[in-house]
């Protein structure tokens, strides 16, 4: 057999490599048997070659009585002679005499403390602890104190969220309990990512005021396609739900939508609007963003890609930004072969199974992505309060103690009253306009409230009165009271 280079060791663990390096030697031993008398001559032939090392590639040799150690191994084995002939395993393999078992559960209390913290300060740490408590014996070097760590796992996380904060404390404690695995939809609009990202590159407002913009930018979890990306100057929830009709517009109504916490959107209109639409909202866990990761990926690739190529225009405006985001967004990154799916996010999106169903209309978007609250009717002058500003009910609806809206909190324009049980949308509230109603003139009454003709005057006495009467007197007792005779007295003059 002939000696392999340096760089190519036949297997990745040293044991094996050992094994098969001894194999070759004896191979020839074993597959042609030396008669009686000449195994003696044939293990000093092999004594006399030179053999590459297995790990380090130089050329070594090899005594007579180890090579005939090697072949009367490998032939009283005869399933597998070459495991025969690797080396043994040390009986003390993975333990690590030299740390004390104070000192080991020492150091993983300290680590579930302080997870953050690197290989260095907590063996300083542990040296000090050391100094002052006698009982955790002797320390180690940091070598060994290192090895230790990575065996057991206890290796540097970045931390989660304050130190001291519950929600940080809950995320490391779950971290610490359930497994990271990463997972893609089986299908397209089955699953989108959407979330903000503050950008690095100033854009010039049209005020003279230099800012920074914020971009929205939505994924398809199964083919990594981007729906849909705009850079705004803000991240409240109109920008995220202005951003997410134009991602359906141009696909599909996903089956799920996956973002953080964040206020846009936790935010009423976005919530109830998701609802409407027939989306399911799957929210991250607090300081968890690894279950976001692919969107966290695609922020790397715009600051990495598509923001240096506008380092030369040095008065960058937000339109210029939003066309050239759109066009590297269509142009490049949705026709370029993705590394891990092996094809491009636009022909997987056209390849894989579609769940995503039609986009309602614009208008439709727009109505849905508002917030149904319950406002009490005047009564004096049939209108309701919202954010501050009167609006006007219908004398139809006047009856109605509580009034059920539809709004945005950023466009008060479009107000809509709507079935409390149903939500279903009857019609359409205006601002109060007292100018307009100073002129005196006014709508005839419709609905419950509207009568024909003026009531009548009432006649008569009433008939519980009467009833009451009738029974008072059947009881045959006289009237519970003594009449006086009213006779005129006229005042006297002073």
């Amino acid at each position: 057999m002939l000696p392999k280079e340096p760089n190519e060791p036949s297997s990745p663990r040293s044991q094996e490599r050992w094994a098969q390096l001894r194999f070759s030697v004896v191979g020839v031993l074993l597959a042609a048997p030396p008669g009686r008398g000449e195994l003696k001559t044939e293990l000093q032939k092999l004594a006399g070659r030179r053999w590459r090392h297995p790990i380090r590639g130089e050329w070594v040799w090899f005594g007579r009585s180890t090579i005939e150690r090697w072949y009367y191994a490998a032939r009283r084995e005869k399933m597998d002679p070459v495991k025969a002939l690797q080396r043994k395993i040390r009986s003390d393999h993975g333990q690590q005499p030299k740390v004390p078992g104070a000192m080991m559960e020492y150091l993983r209390q300290q680590y579930r403390l302080h997870p953050s913290w690197s290989y260095r300060l907590h063996v300083d740490n542990l040296v000090s602890a050391a100094k002052r408590e006698p009982g955790l014996g002797r320390c180690p070097s940091y070598a060994c104190l290192v090895r230790f760590m990575k065996k057991h796992g206890l290796m540097k996380r970045p931390r989660r969220g304050p130190a001291h904060s519950p929600g940080a404390r809950r995320a490391e404690a779950r971290f610490e309990e359930r497994e990271v695995r990463s997972y893609e939809s089986e299908y397209v609009n089955a699953l989108w990512h959407s979330d903000f990202h503050h950008g690095s590159r100033r854009v010039l407002l049209e005020d003279g005021r230099w800012a920074y913009p914020i971009l929205l930018g939505t994924l398809d979890d199964c083919s990594r396609l981007c729906c849909h990306a705009q850079w705004y100057l803000s991240e409240g929830a109109e920008e995220f739900d202005h951003g997410l009709s134009q991602a359906f517009q141009k696909r599909s109504v996903p089956r799920a939508l996956m973002t953080d916490n964040g206020s846009a959107m936790v935010a009423a209109e976005t919530q109830e609007g998701l609802g409407r639409l027939g989306i399911s909202w799957d929210n991250t866990l607090p300081f968890s963003p690894f279950q976001n990761g692919k969107k966290e990926v695609w922020w790397a690739q715009v600051e990495g890609r598509l923001l240096p190529m506008l380092e030369g225009v040095s008065d960058l405006t937000l339109k210029q930004l939003n066309e050239a985001t759109q066009a590297w967004v269509e142009m490049e990154y949705n026709r370029k072969v993705h590394s891990e799916l092996g094809e491009s996010p636009l022909e997987r999106y056209l390849r894989v199974k579609d769940v995503g169903r039609p986009c309602p209309s614009s208008e439709e978007l727009l109505l849905a992505f508002t917030a149904e609250v319950c406002r009490t009717q005047r009564r004096s002058d049939g209108t309701i309060t919202i954010e501050g500003v009167r609006f006007e009910v219908p004398s139809r609806y006047g009856h109605f103690a509580q009034i059920s809206v539809r709004f945005a909190s950023w466009d008060l324009s479009r107000v809509h009253l709507c079935d409390p049980k149903t939500g279903q949308v009857h019609c359409r509230l205006f601002p109060l306009d007292k100018h307009k109603n100073a002129s005196g003139e006014r709508a005839a009454r419709t609905g419950p409230l509207g009568l024909a003709e003026p009531p009548a005057a009432p006649g008569g006495m009433a008939p519980l009165l009467q009833e009451l009467i009738a029974r008072y007197a059947a009881t045959g007792l006289p009237p519970a009271y003594l009449p006086k005779d009213e006779v005129f007295m006229p005042k006297p003059n002073l």
